[in-house]
């Protein structure tokens, strides 16, 4: 094998810890198999690879250097009892997508999309020069900002996942843009992180979003394992109630915003650094003559606490409620459908979650345009259907009912372990 030379080019279908199948090559310990160098064989690795990837020969001058040598037959291999029929299906489910032109996305969909975003921060700056800084004109235009944010949120998400342009470049530019002139944040800390939850999801150990870092407990399997070590860094049978108060209020204003900067600069990020502080600068040019230095940072912050209310409902509700435990090893159909849910479509459940409520589809096709996911819905629900797996959809009312019962749940489970076990 040869070893790159200067900056390590990261994959985003890494699977980590991963065997590989019998008769397919072998690669450096951490990083994933790829079918370009095994065509003979199929593993759950290769979805993954299909799934993230638009450019196939641009990764694959990346991975043939890692090629080291094959696993024989009578090896053990994670990949075995694996519904290879789940799989064969699936990959025709995919080539049919392809074939409808699924992966063509609609250019005037996402100009639109930033126009709107546009059209708020500009609403908002008009309403505070116009109305003044009073506490109505203030709420008001925060509530736009904190408005823009989230579309903002989602639009990155869209071009993160390279669903916008057939040239991955473009869509790494765009994204670099997005997230960072319209959101202060980092392109690089968010394909780190979203990549890893994607490749797999609700699985401890592997998905960075299920790491909670002993304030909550998740799933049946841990709150079970803390409460049989009498683990209590928090009383977790009040976890549902104590959410509200540090879970959507402190995401993005503390948790992320600390992560984000940490990550830049440790990491020597230089480029998405320079693309945050240009949010940073245009945000306090604009509203520092109205509310000084310090009525700026506190604005900046109400409006970062608005938005974490929406992002942590909205991604919460396709997830935490659904199956979270430890690496099951299935296959790549199954382990998304175990870790995803549905919201029912309506104009404004499309809007208001960024597509989102087509969660199961957006895991099982990350590069799909977001305006194509309700195509390819009906055949995922009749591929689930035939093989027995069930594809959860609900009102979206109920999928945010939902968090909170997911969270009594693992409490009341924490709990008993806890006084009896």
């Amino acid at each position: 094998a040869h070893r790159a030379v200067g900056r390590p080019f990261v994959c985003e279908c890494t699977l980590p810890a991963s065997v590989p199948a019998p008769q397919t090559p072998l690669f450096h310990p951490l990083l994933p198999l790829h079918p370009d160098l095994a065509a003979h064989t199929v593993t759950q690795q290769q979805d993954a690879f299909l799934a993230f990837h638009r450019n196939l020969d641009f990764v694959r001058k990346f991975m043939k250097p890692l090629l080291i040598g094959e696993l024989a037959p009578e090896e053990p291999s994670q990949d075995r009892g694996k519904n290879s029929q789940i799989t064969e299906d699936f990959r025709a489910l995919r080539k049919t997508a392809e074939d409808m032109n699924l992966f063509t996305s609609n250019q005037l969909f996402f100009l639109l999309h930033l126009v709107h975003i546009i059209a708020m921060e500009s609403i908002a700056w008009l309403t505070i020069f116009y109305f003044g800084n009073g506490w109505i004109p203030t709420i008001i235009t925060a509530f736009v900002l904190a408005t823009s944010q989230a579309q903002a949120g989602w639009l990155q998400h869209d071009y993160g996942h390279l669903s916008v342009y057939k040239k991955s470049m473009w869509n790494h530019i765009v994204h670099k843009f997005v997230i960072g002139h319209l959101k202060g944040a980092s392109a690089n800390w968010w394909n780190h992180r979203h990549f890893q939850h994607h490749a797999k999801p609700n699985i401890f150990h592997k998905d960075p979003d299920v790491n909670m870092l002993h304030v909550f407990v998740l799933g049946e399997w841990q709150p079970v394992e803390y409460g049989k070590k009498k683990l209590k860094y928090l009383p977790y049978n009040h976890q549902h109630e104590y959410f509200f108060l540090i879970g959507p209020p402190l995401l993005i204003p503390l948790y992320f915003q600390y992560q984000i900067i940490m990550t830049m600069i440790v990491r020597k990020d230089w480029v998405d650094l320079a693309w945050a502080i240009s949010y940073y600068t245009r945000f306090f040019i604009t509203y520092i003559p109205f509310y000084g230095v310090l009525g700026s940072i506190l604005f900046l912050n109400f409006i970062r606490f608005l938005e974490s209310h929406w992002f942590v409902w909205v991604t919460q509700m396709n997830h935490i409620v659904m199956e979270i435990d430890r690496e099951p090893y299935r296959d790549w159909f199954s382990s998304q459908l175990a870790a995803t849910c549905n919201v029912e479509q309506s104009f404004f459940n499309d809007w208001f979650s960024g597509h989102l409520n087509f969660q199961i589809e957006h895991h099982l096709f990350p590069t799909m345009p977001r305006h194509n996911l309700h195509k390819i819905a009906p055949l995922v629900r009749s591929l689930c259907a035939k093989h027995g797996i069930e594809y959860q959809e609900k009102p979206l009312l109920r999928a945010l009912q939902d968090i909170i019962g997911s969270l009594r749940k693992s409490g009341q489970l924490w709990l008993d372990a806890y006084l009896h076990k």
